[in-house]
This record gives structure tokens, sequence and C-alpha cells, in this order.
């Protein structure tokens, strides 16, 4: 063992630097990645477990083999006759047979529901708040902790050391390996551990800076800056279309194209939002188009089904009618239609949206693990379980190794040699201006380590301060 240690890196040395900041940040990014892999499985996975936790809504049979599914006009009418004071914003086409057609609507008081409605008899079944299922949680749990702000701060922060924690993870993996062998050949306790921990960590590290990088856009700070950049520039990292007048509310139709609370100008300012005319009729009445005539009017402008149809919002509103792309973002499409004569007003899709917004499109589908279908669904699956294997063996092996006596947490020793490293230097402050919550906490940390950690013995050395 003494041969071992004269060969450990020094307490000044980089490698047990970076231990050091992989260990700490373990104890903010643990917590983060759990909540957002396990979220995020359930959220991969939501058509398949809300019908089955809500099969009186979601699942329906035909009465009989020749019963035929009733007009979408009808249903809608059945939906406003069982909620007279709501507001129909949306209606989702049934995903497969036996399931029954989405409607969203928001109450009298605000709060958005959607209405499930049996299309054979065109009876409504019944209505879930889309933010109490157990989907509709785990999504406010993903992105806010539903929290609001706060949450969103906190899981930016994590998802930013998370980066942190896969770039010296690849580093401590590469550098360490000769000395994880000579302990797996001697059987020194929690060898095996440490090197099965390494080992998933490799696996889950360019999946999980694929993540977190994808999932950026989301966040407020990170990406509430740069989409004001890229609008700045004429761009945006989103695909929103401003023609529908409508907003679909509905969090389980997987079709709707992903927009972000940032306004950006319809079409970037290049194209007027579309609006319904009632016309001029020689009798004094006007033509009137209903959800079939939209849903016709779009497959036969080559949408795919199932659609989504934001229904038009005031008299001047429009039918904006989405069609199908889970498993393809490239084809994310919008027709509207006139809700008087029933002719396409304008369409925009997958080729109208800056070039930035396509890439982040197809981000968005690799983070929903839904690009490629099965494959996909199957190595992001994969993905978050590999990231709760590492967020479970990580402090496994601090617990294991961990001093019982020394009245310290047992960190690994070592600063940063800065003085001697200009490229480190250059590059922890590229990551603290590329990631600002990241930069901020470091300074913050630095503050509290020269002023205060290092100030009061007990502190240092229960923090194991070097």
């Amino acid at each position: 063992m003494p041969s071992e240690t004269r060969r450990r890196p020094g307490p000044s040395g980089l490698f047990r630097a970076l231990w050091r900041w992989h260990f700490y940040a373990s104890f903010l990014v643990v917590p983060v990645l759990l909540v957002l892999a396990v979220t995020g499985l359930i959220y991969l996975f939501r058509f398949q477990l809300e019908p089955l936790l809500h099969p009186d809504l979601m699942k329906v049979s035909a009465p009989s083999d020749t019963a035929i599914e009733q007009p979408y006009a009808n249903q809608l009418a059945a939906v406003e006759r069982a909620h007279p004071d709501a507001t129909v914003v949306s209606m989702a086409e049934p995903r497969e047979d036996g399931r029954s057609t989405v409607f969203s609507i928001t109450t009298e008081d605000g709060a958005a529901r959607d209405v499930f409605v049996n299309p054979y008899g065109a009876e409504v079944l019944g209505s879930l708040d889309p933010d109490r299922t157990v989907s509709g949680m785990a999504v406010l749990l993903h992105g806010e902790l539903m929290s609001g702000r706060p949450g969103d701060l906190v899981i930016e922060l994590g998802a930013c050391w998370a980066i942190v924690m896969a770039l010296t993870g690849y580093y401590l993996f590469v550098r360490g390996r000769k000395a994880r062998r000579r302990r797996l050949a001697k059987g020194a306790p929690g060898a095996r551990l440490r090197s099965r921990h390494g080992v998933v960590g490799a696996f889950v590290g360019v999946g999980l800076l694929l993540l977190l990088g994808s999932g950026l856009p989301w966040t407020g700070v990170w990406g509430e800056r740069v989409q004001q950049l890229a609008t700045a520039q004429g761009s945006s990292l989103w695909s929103e279309d401003h023609g529908a007048l409508s907003d679909p509310t509905s969090s389980l139709d997987e079709s709707l194209p992903h927009s972000h609370s940032v306004e950006v100008p319809w079409g970037m300012g290049e194209s007027e939002v579309p609006r319904s005319t009632p016309g001029d009729h020689d009798d004094g009445e006007r033509s009137v188009a209903n959800l079939d005539t939209a849903l016709l009017v779009a497959d036969e402008a080559g949408l795919r089904r199932p659609m989504t149809v934001a229904l038009p919002s005031g008299d001047d509103g429009v039918f904006s009618v989405i069609g199908y792309a889970f498993d393809a973002p490239s084809d994310e499409r919008t027709v509207h239609v006139d809700r008087y004569g029933g002719e396409v007003v304008s369409t925009y899709g997958f080729e109208d949206y800056p070039v930035l917004a396509q890439v982040v499109s197809h981000g968005i589908g690799l983070h929903e693990g839904r690009s490629f279908g099965a494959w996909s669904m199957v190595g992001t699956t994969l993905m978050c379980l590999a990231i709760i294997a590492s967020c479970v063996t990580g402090p496994l092996m601090w617990w294991r190794r961990r001093p019982t006596r020394s009245g310290s947490v047992g960190a690994p020793r070592g600063r940063m040699p800065l003085r001697t490293t200009p490229l480190l230097v250059v590059a922890l402050v590229a990551l603290g201006v590329f990631l600002p919550l990241f930069g901020l906490s470091v300074l913050a940390i630095l503050a509290l380590d020269q002023l205060v950690v290092r100030r009061v013995p007990a502190l240092a050395g229960w923090f194991d301060a070097a």
C-alpha cells in the first residue's frame, strides 16, 4: 500500500482535484438526476401507463362489428353539452383503435382539463386534470420540481453540474484505469463496485451529455438567454407557430410541435398571422366549416393521422390542424383552415423553421426517445436505467469507504493547479460563461471556501480542505 500511495498524484494534482469536484458535485447532481431519470421513464411510457390507470376513460370498444364512429362535430357537441361554461380548446384523434377521443377544455375558472369521449356513441366518459395524472405530475417534476421558477433553477443548476460530472468522470475513468486494475487484482474492498461504476459511467456519459444538451433549451436561464440571442439574430430555438389562435393544452398529446413561453413573431415576421374571413353572401348567411371539414382538408393536404386540431379562438380564428410527427420531427406540419369557407389559409411546417429550431426539434425527438421508433425508446430507457444505477453506485462507494472517526466527510483532497495550467483556466472560464448558473455557483463556492470554510478549523476538517 505505501508504494501505491507514492504513485498517486499529490494533493495539488489535477486528478485528485477533479476527483474532489466530482465528489462534491454529486451532492447536488445525484438527487436531480434521480428525479430526471425516474420522471423521464414515466414520461417515456405515458401512453402505455395512463390507459392502464384510467381504462374507463381512455379505452373503448365498438358496440358491434358494424358500428361506426360518430363525426367529430357530434363529439364536440357532446362535450359542449357536458361542460357548457367551458371553452373547448383542442381535439386529438384516437391514437389507435379502442381509444377515446380527447378534447382539451379550459373551464370557467381558467383550469385545463382533458375530456374523453367514446367515438362510437359520442358519449362523454369523464375528464381529468392533465397536471394531476401520473404523467402530468412527472412532467412538472421533470421541468420544475412542481415549484415554478425556483424548481426550474434547481433543475438547471443540477444539469450544469451534471455536465461537469460527466466530463470529470471521463477524465477519472481514463487516468485512473491502471489504479482500478491493481485494486481489482489485489481484491481490495470496494474495487469491484468502483470498476462497475466507471464502466456504467463511461456508457452513461455520452448519452447523458446528449440528454442534458437537448434539455437545456427548456431552461429558464440558459434557454431564455440563448433564445433572446437567437431572436436578435433573426433566428429562434423554437418552432412555435403563431398562426394558431388557439393553444392545445393536453400534456398527453405527443403529436404537438413543441413551443416555448418566449414569444417570437409568426413566421419570424415574414408571414401574416392567418385569420378566417366571413365573406359576402347574397342570402345574408355564411358557410361555416366544422371539425370534420378541417380534418378532411388537412388529410387532403397530406398530414399524417392521428391529427390534433386547435379550435378557432374568436370570430376570426382558424382551425389549426397538426399532423402526427411523433416518430419524425421533420414531418411536423400544421395546416390552418378558414372556419367559414374551409379553405387552407396557410401552412407551417418543419421546412419553415429556422435552422436552429430544426436542430432543436431533432434534439427534442432524441431527448424524448421518439425519433427512431422502438430503437430510440429502448435506447432512452436503457440510458435512464443506467443513470439511476450510477446515482446509486456512486453514493454506495462513498458509504463503504467513509471515515467513521475522523470527523470529516471523507472527500478527496486536492486543489486545481490553475497557476501552472493556463489551459485549465481558459476551459473553466469558458464553461462558466457557456453555463451561467455553473459559473455563478463556482464563484459562490470559491468565496465560501476562502472566506468561511478555510478560516474555521472544524469546517476545514469536515470538508477535507487541502
